[in-house]
């Protein structure tokens, strides 16, 4: 039955609402570079918010499989495993932004099921997959419902950095974002709530991991948006990835970052 793993994923969205407020915009937050080159920042609320939920999995489903940015693997007997990813954002929680996320995804094998985006300091929280796409929020609850009708000239596009990847994916990506009506960039994981909520059309990355991906694909999906690389094979797995409010959108942008596959292969 889906409603205890709801529950069970609606616990660990709290706990980890809990322990990730506990170092919110807290003085003194200190970070770890987990980057051979670069920034790659990982934090005690990361840590302390994976920790608490890796402990309830361990009391409710011992038998599922986690899979979490900052402790790893932990193999399963169901079939099931948990994807989570305690803090997607880790740059914007150090600056006192408010736009980074608790992700959390059921799996079957590769294929997200069931995913939740929470955003703990405004209180947001988007959920999808099982026959649930619900919002919550301090307006309330509503369905999620992804924008319909809107061609690549009238889109609003996201993305974590103006960069996107490789020379050549952000080349691809700036032909898609010079068609586009509006083009914002830094609220990571926020930007898949705001279009499964029908406010954003488009979001397009590169270089992404399975955390990363997992609880926005299936929130996406249950509401009605279409996630794939960018040659429209599965996103999984992370790497490319373009989400889109409908599949006349995600088509029409296909066609442009489609074309990184002759360059640098299909992933």
């Amino acid at each position: 039955m889906p409603q205890p793993l709801i529950d069970t994923a609606h616990a660990l969205a709290d706990a980890a609402r809990r322990e990730t407020l506990a170092h919110f915009r807290r003085t003194g937050l200190g970070a770890d570079n987990k980057a051979a080159s670069g920034f790659d920042p990982v934090t005690e609320g990361d840590r302390a918010a994976e920790a608490a939920m890796r402990a309830i999995l361990a009391e409710r489903r011992p038998g599922d499989g986690i899979f979490g940015e900052e402790f790893g693997r932990s193999e399963g007997t169901t079939g099931l495993t948990w994807v989570l990813d305690p803090i997607d954002g880790t740059r914007g929680f150090l600056s006192g932004t408010p736009t980074w996320g608790v992700l959390i995804a059921a799996c079957e094998g590769t294929r997200p099921v069931y995913g939740i985006i929470d955003q703990p300091f405004i209180g947001e929280r988007f959920e999808g997959g099982l026959g649930t796409a619900r919002y919550s929020g301090p307006q309330g609850s509503a369905p999620l419902a992804a924008r319909k009708g809107v061609p690549l000239s009238e889109a609003i596009l996201f993305s974590t950095f103006p960069e996107v990847g490789s020379p050549r994916e952000g080349e691809l990506f700036r032909r898609v974002s010079s068609q586009a009506r509006l083009t914002r960039y830094g609220t990571d994981c926020y930007a898949y709530g705001l279009l499964a909520l029908g406010h954003v059309d488009l979001v397009i990355e590169a270089g992404l991991q399975r955390y990363d991906v997992a609880g926005p694909i299936a929130v996406i999906e249950a509401a009605g948006g279409v996630v794939t690389n960018w040659t429209g094979g599965s996103a999984d797995e992370g790497g490319r990835l373009v989400a889109a409010g409908s599949a006349a959108l995600h088509a029409e942008v296909l066609e442009i970052l489609s074309q990184v596959a002759g360059a640098e292969g299909a992933a």
